[in-house]
């Protein structure tokens, strides 16, 4: 039997410059490259702009965090439930923004030939991926929203969700609790992220061929 779609050719996406300058613009912005940066180029650092709660002086005058200490139980997994909402509500922001301006379609068609091959995810969950770089709960939430839209299937949406676990937020917890050990370490500092890095792509990978069998046994089955 003939293909339908023999000899038709995948049709191109149309992108103007402000797609591509709104996806370079995003992508350094949850990249974390500003979050060192002096003067008015911080602001262009995601974290930088989802700020921080401020300090609650308990009675023994000892500053604590919005959280405050010694809290168990439903009642502080609500309070941290909420200090996610923040970085999860701008990051979606800001893709709706990108998305506006066509940078969602500059994502998939320069990603898309790389994402494919390496991982078997569209173009359109880079940006997701380099936030996951920096934040765990604002990827996550760009990912389900990319799900709820239909740019992603429930294969790739699996293998990124794979690809984010594993050592998610690498930059972030890598510099803040890594610092401790920065001093005896024998290695260059650079490694260890190198090696997370490669092993959250070979992570995906182990997803991406476990679904491929469980599909293929499940077709077979179904013969």
């Amino acid at each position: 039997m003939k293909d339908e779609n023999q000899g038709q050719k995948t049709p191109q996406i149309k992108v103007g410059w402000m797609g591509y300058v709104a996806f370079i613009l995003a992508v350094l912005m949850f990249s974390g490259l500003f979050s060192s940066s002096d003067g008015w180029l911080r602001a262009l650092d995601f974290n930088t702009l989802n700020g921080s709660f401020g300090t609650i002086q308990s009675t023994a005058e000892k500053a604590l965090n919005f959280r405050g200490a010694g809290g168990s139980g439903a009642k502080d997994g609500f309070i941290f439930a909420i200090t996610l909402m923040p970085a999860v509500i701008l990051a979606l922001g800001i893709i709706n923004v990108v998305d506006g301006l066509g940078g969602m379609r500059a994502a998939q068609r320069l990603m898309s030939p790389i994402l494919k091959p390496l991982l078997g995810i569209p173009g359109v969950a880079t940006l997701a991926c380099i936030a996951n770089m920096q934040s765990t709960d604002a990827a996550a939430g760009m990912i389900k929203e990319l799900y709820d839209k239909g740019e992603m299937t429930d294969e790739e949406r699996s293998v990124t969700i794979a690809y984010q676990t594993s050592a998610s937020a690498t930059i972030t917890n890598y510099f803040s609790s890594g610092a401790a050990v920065f001093g005896i370490m024998v290695a260059p500092i650079i490694l260890p992220l190198i090696v997370m890095f490669a092993f959250k792509i070979i992570g995906a990978n182990i997803m991406r061929m476990y679904l491929k069998a469980v599909y293929r046994k499940q077709a077979k089955g179904g013969k």
